[in-house]
């Protein structure tokens, strides 16, 4: 049977976006359990140990509990909104994952083998979408008819839009430097120097607001407000159970990891080998060529989600009245002077 290039394209970008959703809700999984370990570590606990070894099985048990759990739903809610909104959270989180580019350039049959869409406007789709992602959280709050559910998605609401500002904002400096929206063009005109020609030098600042501004767009420690439990009971899920709970759950870490791509290839040069012309990433025959850059992205995106436990390990939960004016009276104005300095010294370097 022979199959026409369309036919090849097709079941190429389905087998590439099968392969990316199952990598991700893994590493989704197992992103909690690395958690979970370095908490313990940090608090001299053990941690999950007792399912499988060393507890490597333990969010296989997690995933199964909350799938059998029964799925409760009170009987004044907005029962529509009530069940999409989870998906909504879930879908949005997931989707971003689409435009990154987990490697180089490899191209099968016409296909990019590490990209399961190469947009223009890359950097914006996932601005967009992601932002997309409060409704989510704001629906189910509101559809929980329930007052401390409500005020949970309102303070998420509140936060995620403060901080959606800083956060865009930070990352104009990075698209001045590159001349594009294009994540391939973003991370290309990082190669140069290897280490030296990362984004982090220039846009040190910049870095700085996107990564204050990234704990807060994940509602996660020290900006966990939304789910604050010493006074909202769970905050905006606290009416859900079983796996529509599960699915907040794994949206909150799948943007954790969508944040951290988005830091590795803006900051952090992507996919390419730190080390420049002394290790390139064509050293080797064409299969390592291949799979080294990925290699090289999975440390970095590794290292910003540990980075993200180790904070939520350290620092306590922020007052919500210094939350907002950290946001707005801090970060915003610091990401329009980022601006203001880069377009300085792009004008006084040409």
């Amino acid at each position: 049977m022979h199959l026409t290039d369309t036919e090849i394209f097709i079941l190429l970008t389905l087998l590439k976006i099968a392969v990316v959703l199952v990598i991700t809700l893994t590493s989704v999984a197992y992103t909690v359990l690395l958690e979970r370990k370095v908490i313990a570590l940090a608090q001299n606990r053990w941690g999950p140990s007792r399912t499988g070894p060393f507890g490597l099985l333990q969010p296989l048990a997690d995933g199964i509990k909350l799938f059998l759990k029964e799925d409760l739903m009170p009987l004044a809610v907005e029962r529509p909104l009530f069940v999409i909104a989870p998906m909504i959270a879930l879908a949005c989180a997931l989707v971003s994952i689409a435009v990154v580019p987990f490697g180089n350039l490899t191209t099968w049959h016409g296909v990019d083998l590490f990209q399961v869409s190469d947009v223009n406007i890359g950097l914006l789709v996932i601005l967009g979408i992601t932002s997309i992602g409060v409704y989510g959280i704001a629906l189910s709050g509101w559809s929980s008819n329930n007052k401390y559910s409500l005020l949970g998605s309102l303070r998420a609401s509140a936060q995620v839009i403060s901080y959606e500002l800083a956060l865009g904002l930070s990352l104009v400096g990075v698209v001045m430097r590159a001349g594009s929206l294009r994540l391939r063009d973003i991370v290309g005109s990082q190669t140069h120097h290897g280490l030296l020609s990362w984004n982090i030098w220039p846009q040190l600042l910049g870095f700085f607001i996107y990564l204050m501004a990234a704990y807060a767009e994940t509602n996660r420690a020290p900006f966990d407000l939304p789910e604050a439990e010493s006074e909202l009971v769970a905050g905006y899920h606290t009416e859900y159970s079983s796996m529509k709970f599960a699915m907040f759950f794994m949206a909150e870490y799948a943007n954790m990891i969508t944040v951290s791509c988005v830091a590795t290839l803006l900051f952090f040069g992507g996919a390419t080998s730190p080390l420049g012309h002394l290790l390139p990433d064509n050293f080797g025959g064409p299969i390592l060529t291949a799979i080294f850059p990925v290699l090289w992205f999975v440390a970095k995106v590794f290292a910003f989600i540990f980075l993200y436990i180790w904070v939520r390990s350290t620092l306590p939960r922020f007052r919500y009245d210094q939350l907002m004016s950290f946001g707005w009276k801090f970060l915003l104005p610091l990401a329009m002077v980022n601006i203001v300095g880069t377009a300085l010294v792009l004008a006084f370097r040409s």
